[in-house]
Parts: C-alpha cells; structure tokens; sequence
C-alpha cells in the first residue's frame, strides 16, 4: 500500500478525460467497467467462491471473454460468510486505457470501485455530469441530476485497499525473475486446483441443492425471476388489503344518531360502497365530513342521499 501510494490515483470511466502526460498510475474502475453481486455462501475460502462465479454471473452476463473475481465483504456483521463477487472483460478496459493515453506498463495496480469507495457516506462526483454513491453496500455510478447534491471527490486522499486485480495482457511487464517465481506458484496452484476439483464439485452441487429445497419447502418457483414477480404481486394485494381495511375501519368509526344505522357495507369493482339509513339531512352533512377528516386527501367519494339513506361510494 505504501508504494502504490506514490502514484496518482485515476477514476476510470468512458468519459474520463485523456492523460496529457505519460505517467505511473493507480486505476479504480468505474461501476461501469464490471459486475458486482453481494453473496452470501457456505463457502469458507475465496478461491473456492472464484470457482463457482461463472455459473452465478451466467444469468446475469451480456456476451464476451470475462474474467473473474472475489474478496470477503470487510463489513459483514454475523457468523455468515459474506462476499462481493465481480465478473469483467479485459479487452474493454486495456481498450479504453489505450483511448486515454494510459499505457500498460504505466499502470501500477487496478482495483474495483466497490473496494475502495465502499464507506461514502455521500455523494461524489467524477466528472461534470456523473457521481457516485453507496447503495444497499454497492457502489455505483449514476447522472448528478438525479441527485440532490454531489461533493468533490479527492481521489489521491483514498487509501488504497489490497484488493487488485491483474489484466491478461500484464504477463510481458514483468521481469524473468519475477515470471519464474509466478510460473513456480501457478504450478503449485494447478497441483492444488486439481486435488480441489471433487470437492469444489461436491460443494456446488450441495449449494443447488440447498437453494431448490429451500424454495420447494417455501412452496417458490424455480427461479429467482418468478420468485420476485411473485413477491411484487403478493405486495400489491397486500397494500390493496390494507387500504381497504383501514377504509372500512374508518367507516365503522363513524358516530352515528338516534335511528341512524350503517345498513350496507359492501367491496365491489373497486368500490367500496357505505348505506347509511335514517339519516336527517343535517346530519349526512356531519357525517360526509366526518369521513372525509379520516381519508387520505386524494380519496374520491361519491355521495347520494335521499329519502333518508345516505349512499356514499369511495374509490380505492
């Protein structure tokens, strides 16, 4: 961390100006850059977690050549594993550094803007028309007008987490020293992958299992996309529900007179419809109003009376 300091910090996006000068940096990539998902799972260890994002992200992904890439969440609270998963293309961001006059071998270390921006506690800008923000523990980038107030971000006041990452095309910057020492440890990688690959396999195959039997017992669908169109229509009922009880509440509420009775009380197409029999005249008045104080403004009421029956008819 105390050498990539000494470099300037650089917020990568499609409409970051051009470098004037050749120099060292560090890039954060922009939210737009990469994907990110916050999950929860009985995985233990990161590289295990690594190993099972191409099927997590294969829903999610547009076509291309994507690599990977995970770190635990620092501000998970509990006994549950937590981690922040990301799936990128190389070839765009080597792309677009070549577009801002970064070359490679000037580019000291790449993190992810989710690891360096997660604690804003507000809104920043990085250019004239976009900012960025943390919302529900993700960092993305959004247009400024759709915010209040954005501050201006100071990127080399950033302390730079651990958490890079390594484009393809770095391999021919490195030094054959260093290539020999990262061939050795690749090798003993790969001895380790290998003796893994049964167990990363049985451990999949468990976490699909634990999630169809979650949603079978809870009576679900199959996919997470049925599941959420489900809870959308459920809440909608739901809200409907609850606006009509507390209608009727209300209406119950209502202090009547002498013979006065509530004589229908009936939910049709919509509308809910309220009898009231008995009633004089300067009292259906008293009890419109009545009514009206304990609606929500925006409420239509339609009001009949004659021969003594006040019919009021309430939209929902």
């Amino acid at each position: 961390m105390t050498f990539s300091k000494k470099y300037k910090t650089i917020f990568l996006d499609v409409d970051t100006p051009a470098l004037e000068k050749s120099e060292k940096v560090n890039i954060i990539l922009s939210p737009s850059l990469y994907w990110v998902k916050k999950l929860t799972l009985f995985v233990k260890y990161v590289r295990e977690v690594k190993k099972l994002l191409p099927s997590i992200f294969e829903d999610t992904l547009t076509a291309g050549n994507y690599n990977y890439s995970a770190y635990k969440n620092p501000h998970a609270v509990g006994e549950e594993t937590e981690y922040f998963a990301f799936a990128y293309e190389d070839k765009k961001i080597i792309e677009l550094l070549s577009q801002k006059n970064i070359p490679i071998s000037n580019v000291a270390s790449i993190r992810f803007a989710q690891s360096e921006m997660d604690s804003l506690e507000t809104s920043y800008k990085i250019d004239e028309s976009k900012s960025v923000y943390v919302k529900d523990d993700i960092v993305v980038v959004v247009p400024s007008m759709w915010l209040k107030e954005s501050s201006e971000l100071d990127l080399d006041s950033i302390v730079l987490s651990k958490h890079t990452i390594s484009l393809q095309q770095f391999s021919h910057i490195i030094d054959p020293k260093s290539l020999y020492k990262i061939a050795s440890i690749i090798v003993v990688l790969m001895i380790l992958v290998i003796g893994e690959l049964f167990i990363t396999k049985q451990k999949t195959e468990y976490v699909e299992k634990q999630k169809s039997l979650l949603f079978s017992k809870n009576g679900l669908k199959s996919t997470m996309f049925q599941n959420k169109a489900l809870l959308k229509k459920y809440k909608a009922i739901n809200k409907k529900q609850t606006k009509l009880r507390k209608y009727i509440a209300h209406i119950l509420s209502v202090r009547l007179q002498g013979s006065e009775r509530l004589s229908l009380l009936e939910f049709k197409n919509k509308i809910l419809n309220a009898k009231f029999s008995g009633v004089k005249k300067g009292h259906a008045i008293s009890i419109e109003s009545s009514l009206k104080s304990l609606l929500s403004k925006n409420t239509k009421i339609k009001k009949v009376y004659k021969n003594e029956i006040l019919s009021l008819e309430i939209s929902l």
